[in-house]
């Protein structure tokens, strides 16, 4: 396969960026950071378009990029210049076993094979898989909490309930309506928001997340939308953790498994 042209490049590149804007904030746990990770990838592809490579699909390609950077810069554990919440976050993460994070977003999330992700990361697919199984035993050890979950589909609802509850987190309630959200935080505020974009009511579930937390301030949110690319544009205001429509157990779970150690983080004495 010859390079692709400039143009091409950019074509390619444009199509998985929301993708990697996903990964990136999903890895650092804030929308901010990971855009500059992604940003700082296209300037090192632009500055040196072999690190676009060829024999690879482009998605695979880009993400393998990101990492050439994201491995080079500490992955940024203990960044320098971070304070409260997002230094904890990042001594936090250091007590995992390195590449185990990656490797778990890399293959729930974005749905990238073992042998793929072993591309992007430069191990092997044994390792890849590896990696992804000390993940999930070490986050899910990490830390339970509560959940709330707005979902207006009863069966989604159920299902989403089912799953978090079999991870060991308490379900503080389900709401249908942005009002319904409104009142189910104040019974009992949770560590943790699982919500649609599209409500009942048609009211937005983004909306009821906005109220929630100017009232009762920064709470971890997973939003769930069948079209992820349209929250992922990296202008504004958007959501750090994100699964599409139609999801899979493991997506929720690895999404819930990461947000919650983001918020876990408050807890950690350094």
């Amino acid at each position: 396969m010859s390079n692709p042209s400039s143009a091409d490049m950019s074509t390619l590149i444009g199509a998985s960026l929301p993708y990697l804007r996903r990964y990136a904030r999903a890895l650092t746990g804030q929308q901010d950071t990971g855009d500059k990770y992604a940003a700082a990838t296209l300037e090192a592809i632009i500055s040196d378009p072999s690190l676009f490579a060829s024999d690879m699909t482009p998605k695979v390609s880009l993400f393998r990029a990101f990492h050439a950077i994201w491995s080079t810069s500490g992955m940024p554990v203990n960044a320098a210049g971070e304070t409260g919440l997002a230094a904890r976050a990042q001594a936090h993460m250091a007590r995992l076993t390195e590449n185990t994070r990656e490797a778990l977003l890399l293959n729930t999330i974005e749905g990238f094979s073992f042998d793929e992700v072993a591309r992007v990361m430069q191990i092997n697919a044994t390792e890849a898989e590896q990696l992804v199984e000390t993940a999930l035993k070490e986050m899910n050890e990490a830390v339970a909490g509560k959940v709330m979950i707005i979902e207006d589909e009863a069966v989604i609802a159920m299902d989403l309930e089912s799953i978090v509850a079999d991870m060991g987190h308490q379900v503080t309630g389900v709401a249908r309506t942005e009002t319904g959200a409104m009142d189910l935080a104040r019974k009992e505020l949770p560590d943790l928001i699982l919500s649609d974009i599209q409500l009942a009511d048609n009211s937005s579930g983004t909306d009821a997340v906005g109220r929630i937390l100017k009232e009762h301030g920064n709470i971890p949110t997973i939003f769930i939308t069948a079209f992820p690319e349209r929250l992922l544009t990296g202008d504004g205001l958007e959501p750090t953790f994100l699964i599409s429509k139609p999801y899979t157990e493991d997506q929720v779970r690895s999404a819930v498994s990461q947000a919650m150690f983001f918020a876990s983080a408050e807890a950690v004495s350094l």
